[in-house]
């Protein structure tokens, strides 16, 4: 379904890096179909003084636990999670239970989606190491392909050197995105760690720098060897973003991080515990350092949030036992809102990396732009309002965030899909879906 709405007088902020201005926006069944001075309205009318329209976030890489761990989040829960914090797309990973491996699974989570979904939605499908030929029968069905080179969360697995390259090699125009950690280097840890009493803060040793550089070397290889569109998902080294400045930029390999790496550092494990424990890990520093500078300058292509919410009693759990993962999908704007409140970003940057760049890299017809042609997917922010990040204001199941206690400037106050308000003022609108999305593969 798709809707009309018209602003006026808001400051928008225009695609390919262009400075925001003050302007009109009006979108017409769905599309957007004037942007600057716009003579003629259409649907309800919006007053934007003071306020900021962005296109819709993209959020491309949650885990939103649907089927078989909805104790954590399903796709309603976690959509609605999206929506109030202005993500109008997201792309959902396949390691729930039973795991997206075949065409019947994919099926399944389209069915789910339709009808309760507040944003729109894509999804994953899941490597096995005897499922290489089976993306042939979702191509057009699905966003990627996701490779676990290293075991984290889930079943999924894939570190033989055969099954990798039946994967790399298949010839499908899907691209491959890859959880980076290498397996052999993992086990080595964890065998060379056995005899010591560890804790949370210990999460960087086992998954080192080495074990993420390591994996990420190899993918590369495999991606250039076979000519196969590869995204390094939730980069958090350094090494690595050295790595893919010296090789170039030529759209055959590009990359993501997380606003965890950017905002946390090793030092946050004595505060929140296993509540910041995730693979891979949140490191010393100066590799968030890095991964700011890799985004400013175009090394690294996007952001996502890697949503992967575990209950608190789960998360309470002795290290060794908790999960790793944390929730993320409703905090990412407004916490890059704040970034660049603070001269850490520039609000077009904010576009770039949340918009215009998750848009391009995963080919998604009609999305990431302010621009006439395109959906009216938006988001309409108070970038002067501040508020505190408290667990019990979570949309997500899960009712938590690592930045609780934090009070970030920049507000999502309306959210719309095709021109559709789905939010306002934090509040759920009714009857208002999110479509499943379309890949230019």
């Amino acid at each position: 379904m798709s809707g009309s709405l018209t602003f006026r007088e808001v400051e928008i902020v225009p695609p390919g890096g262009a400075p925001p201005y003050i302007g009109d926006l009006r979108i017409e069944d769905g599309l957007i179909t004037a942007v600057g001075l716009v003579d003629r309205a259409a649907g309800e009318i919006i007053d934007g003084r003071g306020l900021t329209l962005l296109p819709g976030v993209i959020d491309p890489q949650v885990h939103f636990r649907e089927p078989g761990l909805t104790h954590k989040e399903d796709l309603e829960t976690g959509s609605i999670a999206a929506a109030r914090g202005g993500v109008t797309s997201f792309l959902e990973m396949p390691n729930t239970s039973p795991p997206t491996i075949d065409r019947a699974a994919v099926l399944d989570k389209h069915a789910r989606a339709t009808g309760r979904c507040r944003a729109h939605f894509g999804f994953f499908f899941g490597a096995t190491p005897t499922n290489a030929a089976a993306i042939d029968d979702v191509t057009g069905l699905v966003c990627g392909l996701k490779v676990f080179m290293g075991s984290s969360t889930g079943t999924l697995l894939v570190d033989d050197q055969a099954a990798l390259e039946a994967h790399f090699g298949q010839g499908s125009r899907v691209p491959i995105a890859v959880h980076a950690e290498d397996e052999t280097r993992l086990r080595q840890n964890k065998a060379r760690l056995s005899a010591l009493s560890l804790d949370v803060s210990s999460h960087p040793l086992l998954r080192d720098v080495e074990t993420a550089l390591l994996a990420t070397r190899r993918a590369v290889a495999l991606a250039e060897r076979f000519q196969r569109r590869l995204h390094v998902l939730h980069l958090s080294t350094a090494d690595e973003v050295e790595l893919l400045r010296q090789r170039g930029r030529d759209g055959l390999v590009t990359s993501e991080t997380l606003p965890q790496f950017l905002f946390f550092d090793s030092r946050d494990y004595f505060r929140l515990g296993t509540r910041l424990q995730m693979n891979p890990p949140v490191r010393e520093a100066h590799h968030g350092e890095a991964l700011m500078a890799g985004l400013l300058d175009g090394t690294i292509d996007c952001m996502a949030t890697d949503h992967a919410p575990h209950t608190l009693d789960e998360k309470a759990r002795p290290y060794g036992e908790a999960p790793s993962g944390m929730p993320g999908v409703e905090t990412l704007l407004p916490l890059m809102l704040h970034a660049s409140a603070h001269g850490h970003c520039s609000l077009t940057q904010v576009a770039l990396w949340l918009c215009e760049g998750p848009a391009r890299v995963w080919g998604l017809s009609g999305k990431g732009r302010l621009e006439v042609g395109y959906d009216g997917d938006v988001v309409l922010v108070d970038r002067r309002r501040a508020r505190t990040l408290r667990d019990e204001d979570m949309s997500s199941r899960c009712r938590w965030t690592p930045f609780a206690g934090w009070t970030v400037v920049g507000t999502p106050v309306l959210t719309a899909l095709r021109g559709r308000p789905v939010v306002r003022d934090g509040v759920l609108q009714e009857a208002v879906f999110g479509e499943a999305l379309i890949f230019d593969h």
